[in-house]
């Protein structure tokens, strides 16, 4: 399995790219891109500030259509934001079809550069 890594982690990342949207207590709706995707968790790049600790909703598109899911705001660094997933349900089986997916898709991609 060839992953894109950022660093070391459980999980292997796999590059996607979609738009999201973060609903937050505090700061209510926030909208930003997506950077990558693992079974545990996803990283984005948002232009306002989220509240690190804080339990977020996130909404945004998988390959098999719009999921939405809970997460807890992992890490901040700079304007890129780590979501890490929190709910055990359908939503986190269809994430984890999508990683294996992107495994298979970006492993045959970096065979052919």
């Amino acid at each position: 399995m060839n992953a894109y890594t950022v660093d070391a982690r459980d999980q292997p990342r796999f590059k996607m790219e979609t738009d999201i949207r973060i609903y937050s207590r505090p700061c209510g709706l926030l909208k930003g891109r997506t950077v990558d995707i693992s079974e545990s968790g996803i990283a984005a790049m948002l232009t306002l500030e989220a509240p690190v600790g804080g339990m977020v909703e996130l909404e945004f598109t998988l390959p098999s259509g719009p999921v939405a899911i809970h997460a807890l705001v992992r890490q901040k660094n700079a304007f890129r934001y780590g979501f890490e997933f929190v709910d055990t349900d359908s939503v986190r089986e269809l994430i984890r079809r999508t990683c294996r997916d992107l495994a298979v898709d970006q492993s045959l991609f970096s065979n052919f550069q």
